[in-house]
């Protein structure tokens, strides 16, 4: 569980400076410039994740089981993550409502990325990650919205197209999440 938590604390760190030290992050930048700022960030950025990765899998080897699901919370994640990559989806295609409503959406999307999983899964691996993600996703979410307003950002309005492809978008994503690739990359069938 260590190596776990030591992945959790880089990653979940490294992407918290905004939420905590948002001008010490700027004077950084001013500093060091933007390609070493970013250098440093991926750097950490990755070897937080590969350090998820291990100590995750190290947990499931040996799970604490903290309570049992029902299987009616299984259903309910797929759905939810149906949601969670339109979001993500929202985030890269340009003049979609969904962004212009929320501002945010891939931080959104890691919320219910999150929550969902935590739904479906009761091991005490899974409620350590998914419960990081999900605490630090509402605080990205509360930070980015209050600078947004503390700057006046206005996101720009989106289209039918625009929405109508992220919707799309996500969707795709889903079926090749749910059905193809998280089997082989998660070691977990969602459906079956």
């Amino acid at each position: 569980m260590s190596w776990l938590i030591l992945g959790l604390a880089l990653f979940l760190g490294v992407h918290s400076v905004r939420i905590v030290a948002d001008g010490w992050r700027s004077r950084q930048l001013a500093t060091l410039g933007v390609g070493a700022w970013k250098g440093a960030y991926a750097l950490l950025s990755v070897a937080g994740f590969v350090l998820i990765c291990y100590g995750y899998g190290l947990s499931r080897h040996a799970p604490v089981v903290l309570w049992t699901p029902p299987l009616a919370l299984r259903h309910a994640t797929g759905l939810l993550m149906l949601v969670s990559l339109v979001l993500l989806a929202a985030a890269y295609v340009p003049r979609n409502r969904i962004k212009a409503y929320l501002g945010h959406p891939m931080v959104a999307g890691v919320k219910v990325w999150a929550f969902a999983h935590l739904l479906s899964n009761g091991n005490l691996g899974d409620v350590v990650l998914f419960g990081a993600f999900l605490v630090w996703a509402i605080l990205s979410f509360l930070a980015a919205r209050r600078r947004d307003r503390a700057q006046g950002v206005v996101h720009p309005g989106g289209t039918p197209g625009g929405t109508a492809t992220a919707v799309g978008a996500g969707a795709v994503a889903w079926v090749a999440l749910a059905f193809w690739l998280h089997a082989p990359l998660i070691g977990v069938r969602p459906f079956g």
